[in-house]
């Protein structure tokens, strides 16, 4: 296969994260609004170029008063930093599938290197509309205070309200641009 430009299907896809919530819980949350560009031959990432534009604003953790709160100059500071940003630098193949994306992810106007670890889970031709689409999920950790997130709040039994580590899962599909 060539390299061909794939756009980030968002219908079929899901940029997500986890955090601990008082020392004792997780919290999921999800971004809905994003987008997407990989331009690369799928079975081989290695020279790829990928970019994503998440919308800070269309944070979700099924939550409305918490959603407000990390829309806030607290937390993302939508008014002022609408996006998070990602940019692949460096892409280094682990295995057969598997991948080290790395790149520029900047959230809140911080920009810091992210390696995402990527499994490229398969190639398939949509039956309703005959597009080809490339399947990828991924994860990686994040300090959130390293990107200018830094409130929090201290729990009476001990600790904080919001752990400083942010697990991002990411499971996206890939339709080819004609």
């Amino acid at each position: 296969m060539t390299k061909a430009i794939w756009n980030v299907d968002k219908v079929h896809s899901v940029v997500g994260f986890t955090v601990k919530h008082m020392m004792i819980s997780n919290v999921k949350g999800t971004f809905n609004d994003f987008e997407g560009t990989v331009e690369t031959d799928p079975k081989d990432l290695t020279d790829a170029s990928i970019e994503f534009k998440i919308d800070a604003s269309s944070v979700d953790t099924r939550m409305q008063d918490r959603d407000g709160h990390l829309r806030s100059a607290d937390f993302f500071d939508v008014e002022n930093h609408p996006h998070l940003l990602f940019k692949a630098t460096d892409i280094k193949k682990k295995s057969e599938d598997r991948y080290d994306v790395t790149g520029d992810f900047t959230i809140r106007g911080t920009t810091k290197p992210v390696t995402f670890d990527i499994t490229f889970e398969g190639i398939a031709k949509d039956p309703m509309s005959g597009d080809e689409a490339a399947g990828f999920t991924g994860s990686t950790k994040i300090n959130r205070k390293d990107f200018g997130l830094t409130w929090n709040a201290a729990v009476e039994t001990g600790g904080f309200v919001v752990s400083d580590e942010v697990k991002i899962n990411i499971e996206v599909q890939l339709r080819k641009q004609d």
